[in-house]
């Protein structure tokens, strides 16, 4: 999250006023542990391969099945497709 310019220069009371009604906000998502691991930073760790468009024929039941386990399916599939290629090289 973005901080006003002003809270940089205001004094630590006023800071510590803005950080509170930061914290307070109501319309504020709060986070799951799955979001806040997403939100580390990747520093030290190797990087992540650049991805690549492709059509790609599945079956509809794989497709149904990876959906049904929720939002990143493609992510899920892309993994068990990384593991493959790793377990066989």
């Amino acid at each position: 999250m973005k901080r006003a310019a002003t809270s940089r220069r205001a004094p630590p009371r006023v800071r510590k006023t803005i950080d509170a009604a930061i914290v307070r906000n109501g319309d504020a998502v709060e986070w799951t542990p799955q979001m806040f691991a997403r939100a580390v930073a990747r520093a030290g760790l190797k990087t992540v391969p650049k991805k690549a468009l492709i059509s790609l024929r599945i079956d509809a039941d794989v497709i149904a099945w990876f959906k049904q386990q929720g939002a990143g399916y493609q992510s899920r599939m892309n993994a068990l497709l990384r593991a493959y290629m790793e377990a066989h090289q």
